[in-house]
C-alpha cells in the first residue's frame, strides 16, 4: 500500500468533498472510505477505495459509468494527485470496476489471438492510462505478438502487433460519435491519424471506513 494515501491520511479529505458534492447534487448515495488492499488481483492495487451504494447508486453506473468516474477524476484533482498516482484511488460501485477489468481482459486476449492469425495490427478505441495498463498486464506472458501504446491523450490507444514487427502503425482517431451512439473502448471505428510515438504505460499502484450517509 501506499504509504501516501491512505484510509486514515487522505481518507477524511475524501469524505470532505465527497459530502459537499453529493449534498449539493441531491442525490442518495452512500459510501465507504477502505484500503484497497489487493483488491483487483494484479491489475490494480489502489491504496484507498471508495464503494458508492444508495438508492441513487444505479445513476452512477450509467453510460458506462460516466458519473462514477466523473466524480472519481474530479476527487484525485482536488487532492492534487500527480498523474502516475491516479491509480492509488478507486471508486466503485456494485462490482463495477472489477467486472470492467475483466471486460478488458478478455477483449485483449481476443485480439491478441486475432493478430496471431492474421498478423494485422489491433487498435482498440482511445481510452485512459489505467484502462491501458490492463490491456498490457493481460498480455505480459504472451511471445508472439506485443501491445503498444500510440498517440497523444485524448487519442491515446492501445495497439497489439506482431511481435516481431518494429515499426508500429499510427493511431486510428475515430470519427466524432453520433448522437445517441457513443464508442465505447472496444469499438475500432476510426479515422486516419498521423504518426506517433508509441510506448507502454507505466503502473501505479488496496478494515473499513465508517458508512456515510447523505
Amino acid at each position: 500500500m501506499s504509504a501516501k494515501y491512505t484510509v486514515e491520511g487522505t481518507g477524511p479529505k475524501i469524505d470532505a468533498f465527497l459530502s459537499k458534492i453529493i449534498k449539493a447534487s441531491g442525490l442518495e448515495l452512500t459510501y465507504r472510505i477502505e484500503p484497497g488492499e489487493n483488491a483487483f488481483e494484479d491489475f490494480e492495487t489502489p491504496a484507498i477505495i471508495v464503494q458508492f451504494g444508495g438508492p441513487d447508486v444505479d445513476l452512477l453506473l450509467e453510460n458506462k459509468a460516466e458519473l462514477l468516474l466523473a466524480m472519481e477524476q474530479i476527487t484525485i484533482e482536488v487532492l492534487r494527485m500527480a498523474s502516475d498516482e491516479h491509480s492509488m484511488l478507486c471508486f466503485d460501485a456494485n462490482d463495477h470496476r472489477a467486472l470492467r477489468i475483466e471486460e478488458l481482459r478478455l477483449s485483449a486476449l481476443t485480439a491478441a489471438e486475432k493478430v496471431k492469425k492474421t498478423r494485422v495490427p489491433f487498435h482498440f478505441s482511445p481510452m485512459n492510462s489505467r484502462e491501458r495498463r490492463i490491456i498490457h498486464l493481460a498480455l505480459r506472458n504472451e511471445t508472439a505478438v506485443r501491445s503498444e501504446s500510440v498517440g497523444m491523450a485524448p487519442h491515446r490507444q492501445v495497439v497489439i502487433v506482431p511481435a516481431d514487427v518494429k515499426e508500429l502503425p499510427p493511431p486510428r482517431i475515430p470519427p466524432p460519435a453520433r448522437h445517441g451512439a457513443p464508442s465505447g473502448p472496444g469499438d475500432r471505428r476510426s479515422g486516419p491519424g498521423g504518426p506517433r510515438r508509441g510506448g507502454r504505460d507505466g503502473g501505479g499502484g488496496r478494515d473499513r471506513g465508517p458508512l456515510r450517509r447523505h
